[in-house]
């Protein structure tokens, strides 16, 4: 490979680098953008005369601890790989997927609720509200399965030893994806919590 092929190479490597970040944080304006036009439908169809108001289901809150957590858990682990503690920081990342996935069981459960007070998405037993909060939450779940890829390919490319202090682009991607969905049902939970 001739000298000047590797300095193209490193120039367009160098180039996908720096124009990473900027692209990630024009696709989450974009995903803030589609729940703020949701949770705006939301308002505007609460003056509905069928609008009915009911209670968070208790699972809901319980996930929302859990996406917390892990939100925290990979805090931990971005500083012990910025320490170059990188098999600390397989554990933390791990624990942050497996927090993802306990958050995903509860907003299931969180459903199930819902139809045991007789509430559901479509159908006789719906309500305008039910179906606005499930669909929403479940357009932030696909949002979420998303962010559990994402951290599955941190996670293999963590083991790979593809990330180390001086080389955490592809960590740090990952990270804040995984922190805006998190602040995402944060903003939904209360958003339901306080507008009813």
């Amino acid at each position: 490979m001739s000298e000047q092929t590797q300095t193209l190479e490193k120039e367009l490597k160098s180039a996908k680098q720096k124009s990473a970040k900027p692209m990630l944080w024009i696709a989450m304006i974009s995903m803030t953008m589609f729940f703020a036009g949701l949770t705006s439908a939301y308002v505007v169809s609460m003056n509905r005369e069928d609008w009915v108001t009911f209670d968070l289901p208790q699972a809901f809150y319980t996930s929302t601890v859990l996406i917390i957590l892990s939100s925290i858990t990979l805090f931990i682990s971005k500083y012990y790989l910025k320490n170059n503690k990188i098999a600390i920081s397989r554990i933390f990342i791990t624990l942050t997927v497996i927090l993802g996935i306990a958050f995903v069981f509860y907003q299931y459960t969180g459903f199930n609720q819902l139809k045991d007070l007789g509430l559901y998405f479509t159908g006789p037993g719906s309500t305008v509200s039910t179906s606005f909060l499930i669909g929403i939450t479940l357009m932030h779940v696909l949002h979420l399965f998303a962010g559990i890829i994402v951290l599955l390919v941190v996670i293999y490319n963590h083991f790979k030893n593809k990330y180390s202090p001086t080389h955490m682009l592809g960590f740090e991607l990952g990270a804040i994806f995984w922190h805006f969905v998190d602040l995402l049902w944060i903003y939904l939970f209360f958003f339901f919590y306080f507008i009813r």
